[in-house]
């Protein structure tokens, strides 16, 4: 058991910042509570089902599923909000940026794994955390996976919103 005071209580006995605080370890109160919803076999099946949480799968398998998904959306805003989106350059330019936004987020999960995270706690949804991520080599397998995912998802959107006439013109018969 743990007791902590407010750092500028007084030694006067009135003084409400002396009262103790008491935190017990492994208390209902640390924020994994079981609730009918995330103890539910529905909600623990769909997220054992999540890449994240899959298990027999690799680092960097993990990261490319993950990272493809995330390229299949992630130049939609720089296509369709950025400064060029009413010109031919729009999903272009939304390939480029979504490219840099991927870089970025690749090269943060590298640094992640460079400052020696904790290894992964097991909860009431995920009872059996993937182990591979406890090392920074596996965030770093993690990583590249994310960015060789996000990269092949972002072209294949581009792809498709750079085809959208083609699309149309079969959708209407030929």
């Amino acid at each position: 058991m743990q007791v902590l005071r407010h750092p500028e209580a007084t030694n006067d006995p009135r003084d409400p910042r002396n009262n103790e605080v008491v935190s017990p370890g492994a208390d209902i109160y640390d924020g994994n509570l079981s609730t009918p919803i995330n103890s539910s076999p529905l909600v623990k099946s769909y997220l054992s089902a999540l890449p994240a949480y899959r298990q027999g799968l690799s680092p960097q398998r993990r990261g490319l599923e993950v990272g493809f998904f995330h390229g299949l959306w992630i130049i939609l805003p720089f296509t369709l909000l950025g400064p060029l989106r009413d010109t031919p350059m729009a999903a272009l330019s939304g390939l480029l940026s979504g490219f840099g936004l991927l870089l970025i987020s690749a090269l943060s999960i590298s640094l992640y794994g460079a400052t020696n995270p904790p290894a992964p706690t097991a909860t009431i949804t995920t009872p059996n955390p993937p182990q591979e991520l406890a090392t920074g080599h596996g965030w770093n397998e993690y990583a590249g996976g994310f960015l060789l995912g996000g990269i092949l998802g972002a072209v294949l959107t581009y792809f498709l919103l750079s085809n959208t006439a083609l699309f149309q013109h079969f959708g209407t018969g030929l």
